[in-house]
């Protein structure tokens, strides 16, 4: 079992590399700019609640994680000004994830092809953890972000 674990961290963390790569790769290309950029496959957030977003957020902010994406610090307080740079930061970070999440599958499709289901339960449940976690986590963060976006549109636009 603990094979299986350390196994299922070495792949993660090669996956992240390797969406980071994707995600570099696809930045220019219109599929980025015009559907990537405002994916949202789980806007519900009652969904968000039920799946435990909270408390994995929490730990991310509690934890050695926060430092693996200094740009997505919360060290201080973020302008309104400074708002877009931010969201693109957290796009491709959700990006990167997402691209390694889908990096992960065929491992575990191929440990379940073998007969290994443990294995493949153990990677799935790193892969889930690793990888579609922080995606759903960085999806509702940009979520509140175009809300206040959204907000000082409107502000702005209203007269005085």
């Amino acid at each position: 079992m603990i094979r299986y674990f350390t196994f299922s961290l070495s792949i993660a963390f090669i996956s992240w590399i390797v969406g980071m790569i994707i995600t570099a790769l696809l930045s220019k290309t219109n599929l980025y700019q015009q559907r990537l950029s405002s994916l949202n496959f789980l806007s519900n957030e009652k969904l968000n609640t039920a799946l435990g977003i909270q408390p994995f957020k929490w730990i991310i902010l509690h934890s050695f994680f926060k430092y693996f994406n200094p740009k997505l610090s919360l060290s201080k307080k973020i302008k309104a000004s400074e708002l877009g740079t931010y969201r693109l930061e957290m796009m491709k970070a959700e990006l990167n994830h997402l691209f390694a999440f889908l990096f992960m599958v065929p491992f575990i499709l191929f440990r379940l092809y073998q007969g290994l289901y443990w294995f493949a339960v153990v990677m799935l449940f790193v892969n889930l953890i690793m990888n579609l976690y922080p995606t759903l986590l960085q999806q509702q963060n940009k979520r509140r972000i175009d809300r206040y976006l959204q907000i000082l549109k409107l502000r702005s636009a209203s007269p005085v």
